[in-house]
């Protein structure tokens, strides 16, 4: 198993918990931090010969099935994920499950052997709104709301505040297990920022671990700007808000750095919102948002109060968040980010914020980030395209009418 994600989801973590609930035993390598690991891998990596020199290192046995073998941060060493090939096919009875935070980054720098055919490769991502209500106890709260979207019916007014005040929570906090531990220990929203701070600055470290210095000053720029390009009333990414002058052919790698190291999560436009629409997506036009939104929310310095106060505040920031939000969610369902933006010719620019596939039917998906829903830009995509029904996450109850299904954004995760 090959476990992907952005530095300081958890993999770790799970992957040790995994093997401390379904196996007698787990033996822990990282790659990164570990030299003589890396050694074993530079010339032969037949599986019996790992196996021995691991179970020297380690000064224990690894018994097939009753031992995990996690190999962490196995971008570091090449000839480890070439290796899985080797004990998939000659020595099968042993179980592998190997963890890389920029690996995605390293198979693009180097020429890997990618094991294909021979991994279950799967992608963590931060904590969606659901699993930050399990971390609370909610799990109650959780299921109404789930049944809430099934049946387009509003949720008590208690349950409904008690959701939408910790969306709110949610969105100071985010979904990284570290800044959500942090809470749940302090009990406090003052400490969190520092957190994410860090983790913030551990991908600024890897930007320039993992890349030469010239383009470790571009990514870091490029990453430093994505509050910036949020909060633009078109929110369509332009290089121009990094560096004057700036374009592609300058910023063009750094930002596919920050996407391939799931930093970011990429939104494009759509230049035909027909079926299938992975065929019409222009990739030259797109908007970047953060990985998590709680980090988005430290790094654009948005003050908690406003957040918690979102009923009555007016920020223009805020749209930009809660789109940031959903974007998180959508992606953590691993479903396809794109946009829909009218041609300025036809009367005015519309623009819908995501645009799904069901099946063969296309459906808009707008985001507010309050209780004010009328929009101009959904009435013009409805009018020109007839979707089956359109989608308005927003601070609303559940409901139905005139084809628009109404979602809470707190239950973005259900969507």
């Amino acid at each position: 198993m090959l476990l992907h994600g952005a530095r300081q989801v958890g993999k770790t973590y799970t992957l040790m918990e995994f093997g401390n609930e379904h196996y007698k035993h787990t033996a822990y390598i990282n790659l990164e931090t570990d030299p003589i690991a890396n050694t074993w891998f530079e010339d032969n990596i037949d599986p019996g010969r790992i196996i021995m020199l691991l179970e020297s290192h380690i000064k224990s046995r690894i018994i097939p099935d009753d031992t995990l073998i996690v190999f962490d941060e196995v971008q570091s060493c090449e000839r480890a994920l070439t290796s899985l090939k080797y004990f998939n096919e000659n020595a099968p009875q042993y179980h592998i499950a190997a963890a890389g935070s920029l690996l995605g980054v390293a198979l693009k720098r180097k020429n890997y052997s990618f094991p294909v055919g021979n991994v279950d490769s799967r992608t963590l991502y931060p904590f969606t709104f659901e699993e930050f209500l399990w971390s609370q106890c909610e799990e109650t709260l959780s299921e109404e709301i789930k049944a809430g979207f099934e049946a387009n019916l509003p949720l008590h007014p208690s349950l409904h505040k008690r959701a939408s005040d910790l969306y709110k929570i949610y969105l100071i906090v985010g979904g990284m297990p570290a800044g959500i531990s942090e809470y749940i220990n302090t009990s406090s929203l003052v400490t969190v920022p520092g957190v994410q701070n860090r983790i913030t600055n551990d991908y600024i470290a890897d930007m320039a671990k993992y890349a030469t210095d010239s383009e470790a000053v571009k990514i870091r720029a490029a990453f430093s700007s994505v509050p910036a390009q949020l909060a633009k009333e078109n929110r369509k990414f332009q290089y121009k808000v990094i560096q004057k002058g700036g374009g592609s052919s300058i910023f063009g790698e750094a930002i596919d750095w920050l996407e391939t190291a799931r930093v970011v999560n990429k939104c494009y436009n759509l230049t035909t919102p027909e079926v299938p629409l992975e065929v019409y997506k222009d990739y030259t036009n797109f908007k970047l948002y953060m990985c998590d939104t709680g980090l988005l929310t430290m790094a654009s310095r948005t003050p908690q109060e406003i957040i918690l106060n979102l009923g009555e505040a007016d920020n223009r920031f805020l749209g930009a968040i809660a789109e940031n939000y959903v974007a998180q969610h959508f992606t953590a369902r691993e479903k396809s980010l794109l946009y829909w933006r009218s041609d300025s010719k036809s009367g005015g620019q519309a623009e819908i914020d995501f645009v799904l596939q069901e099946g063969a039917d296309v459906i808009p998906v707008e985001v507010k980030a309050g209780e004010r829903v009328t929009s101009r830009s959904l009435s013009v995509f409805v009018k020109k395209y007839n979707p089956p029904y359109s989608i308005r996450i927003s601070g609303k109850q559940f409901g139905f009418e005139n084809g628009i299904k109404s979602v809470p954004l707190y239950a973005a995760y259900c969507v």
